[in-house]
């Protein structure tokens, strides 16, 4: 007779990954790959790597983000290579510091080919089932509980619950509890967290409508093309590969009609019916938000892009709404091309809990508890990129204090990433963060062409780079390294041949010889084109010719910003002890004291950021802190 009984199932790892979103994903991965014993819990299998909103990945600045992330060994790049349906890199005709790749992707087949990869991957398994408590001994994560009452004992934990917990969609008067595409919601984390002192904000986003492709007249619209040769997102990625014959979006514009009937209509809009409760995105805000902020605008511009190469669904890009549903039909129905639009999905808003991030160190684990690391929409940004980022350093984190080794910290110098989470938990966010090139103070040091100079290494130190891969990134330096230095030295005579190459690129003639490397510098003219005239030049890999032109014809300001570099990192190392205790500084305002007690920054460079605390508090404390350390000593 079988006497084996049992209350409740209890389970054994290594780290517990609450979420399977961008951010979980590469969490779990991370683990995983590093030999832990990994298990990523989900409300449901097939939401993995879901993309509930846009279409796409990349852009302005998150391309920036998803280079940084492969260069470290995350899956994002290598995910999206594999799946785009039409790539292009933004910001041409600006500067390389500005330039960011975006890629429309299938949809259905990038959470397909997330899926398959977490399936597959060693260490690695996948519960579907809702986590309800987290589990803490003397201020230690030691496990998870689920809906179910099964415990999972962890050393480590990773809570990358995206917009799940307590999660409401809202458009008009229709209010349903769950998250978003319909899933179901995560009622019951923000309770236990509650519990655990954690502070919980109630943040929203949006999304548009989904209109069938079948009812739309292109002929009235701006068709918008792919790039003609496709650059890929992982250094990783043989660029042949992605090549492909590319899907095409459109263009199109909102007008008066459009706005006339949403501002008629605002007082059936949850969102100024004080229906919706939480703070919502300032840089991708709703139609209605943007026909009462940017009233004198006659128009918005509208994207029309298509969500896979399988299905009818177009995202209607820039018009994110909760207007009810007959308002969402007729304001869609103003815009041209869109006149007999059908609609497949509404738009909606979705409420959701989150943290204040201050709440973390730059290691994305809590003060409060040790073990707890955080990652994505939950804690407090906006966006896939911004999540697999936050996914990946918090999983490097968690692995390593499994692990015993050193955490993971990237600072603003050394990537977006490092300005990313810098900016969560140092600056007190009111409303979701999105990241944005201009918030990096070296953005010129930061590009995407160099990601993989600036982080590769790292991710070789942590262990998510092969050997073999480090090995060709050294390559690739020594051989812009000799490069740079040949071009330095290499002259060019005023002779006919190079007169009448300068004559044609309406650029100015020779007096005398001149290097390759001056010629670089004048604006009209690129390493590529001076081959023409460039007889010893060698056979180089594009990207090692990129990086030759790039850092020669912008030498002086890559010296400047690198000076700056100099001194941001002479106040990141003056550290500050753990536990310091500011009210014992005397002269130092109250303000400034309560926002440093409050996030305990690791440095003075953290402390000169945050909200409130002025240059003259950070003299008062640098003064303090140097007879404190004597006194020490």
């Amino acid at each position: 007779m079988d006497t084996w009984k049992k209350k409740t199932l209890e389970e054994w790892v290594d780290v517990a990954v609450v979420g399977a979103g961008h951010a979980g994903c590469e969490a779990a991965l991370a683990c995983a790959r590093l030999g832990l014993e990994t298990v990523i819990f989900t409300v449901s299998v097939d939401s993995i790597a879901m993309m509930p909103c846009n279409p796409n990945i990349g852009g302005s600045s998150k391309g920036h983000l998803v280079r940084e992330l492969d260069a470290l060994g995350g899956e994002m790049g290598r995910n999206i290579d594999k799946t785009f349906i039409q790539s292009k890199m933004l910001n041409k005709s600006k500067g390389p510091a500005v330039h960011s790749l975006r890629a429309q992707a299938d949809k259905e087949e990038y959470s397909r080919r997330m899926r398959r990869m977490l399936e597959n991957t060693p260490h690695l398994a996948i519960r579907q089932m809702e986590v309800t408590d987290i589990i803490t001994e003397e201020g230690r994560i030691t496990g998870i509980k689920t809906y179910s009452g099964a415990v999972y004992h962890c050393k480590a934990c990773v809570l990358c619950t995206g917009t799940y917990l307590k999660a409401r969609c809202i458009y008009g008067d229709v209010s349903t509890y769950t998250g978003p595409n319909g899933l179901q919601a995560a009622n019951h984390l923000t309770d236990s967290l509650k519990e655990h002192g954690i502070e919980m904000l109630r943040f929203k986003t949006g999304t548009p409508a989904r209109i069938d492709k079948r009812s739309i007249d292109f002929s009235k619209m701006e068709e918008q093309f792919g790039d003609e040769r496709v650059v890929p997102f992982s250094f990783e990625t043989d660029p042949g590969e992605v090549q492909i014959q590319q899907s095409s979006c459109w263009l199109t514009y909102t007008n008066e009609k459009t706005h006339e009937i949403i501002r008629e209509n605002l007082d059936r809009s949850p969102l100024y019916s004080g229906m919706i409760e939480g703070t919502g995105p300032r840089y991708c805000p709703s139609i209605e938000d943007k026909v009462v902020r940017f009233a004198d605008k006659d128009r918005h511009q509208v994207f029309i892009e298509p969500e896979g190469l399988y299905t009818n669904e177009m995202y209607v890009g820039g018009m994110s709404s909760s207007l009810p549903e007959d308002v969402q039909i007729a304001m869609y129905r103003t815009v041209s091309g869109l006149e007999h639009a059908q609609i497949v999905k509404n738009a909606y808003a979705i409420e959701y809990d989150c943290i204040n991030a201050t709440q973390l160190y730059a290691t994305l684990e809590f003060k409060k508890i040790k073990g707890l690391f955080s990652g994505g929409q939950f804690n407090g940004s906006s966006g896939y990129e911004e999540a697999a980022a936050q996914g990946l350093v918090a999983g490097i984190n968690a692995a390593m204090s499994v692990l015993k080794r050193d955490p993971l910290i990237i600072d603003r110098s050394e990537g977006y990433i490092g300005v990313l989470i810098d900016d969560l938990v140092t600056k007190e966010n009111q409303e979701p963060y999105r990241m944005m090139t201009s918030r990096s103070e070296y953005r010129l040091l930061l590009r995407q062409d160099n990601a993989d100079m600036r982080l590769t290494r790292k991710g070789y130190e942590v262990g998510l780079i092969s050997e073999e891969r480090y090995l060709r990134l050294q390559k690739k330096e020594q051989l812009i390294k000799e490069e740079t230095e040949r071009v330095e030295k290499t002259l060019v005579g005023a002779n006919q041949k190079v007169q009448a190459f300068l004559e044609a690129h309406k650029s100015t003639l020779l007096k005398s010889s001149s290097t390759i490397g001056e010629l670089i510098r004048r604006p009209e003219l690129t390493y590529e084109m001076l081959a023409e005239i460039d007889e010893g030049r060698p056979e180089l890999p594009e990207d090692v010719q990129e990086q030759v032109n790039i850092n020669i014809k912008y030498d002086g300001y890559i010296q400047r910003q690198l000076k700056q570099v100099e001194q941001f990192k002479k106040l990141e190392t003056k550290k500050i002890p753990e536990n310091f205790e500011y009210d014992q500084v005397p002269s130092l305002r109250i303000e400034a004291r309560q926002k440093l007690n409050m996030i305990h920054p690791l440095s003075i460079g953290q402390a000169s950021r945050i909200s409130g605390v002025s240059p003259a508090d950070i003299s008062v404390l640098l003064v303090y802190l140097e007879s404190y350390n004597r006194g020490r000593q």
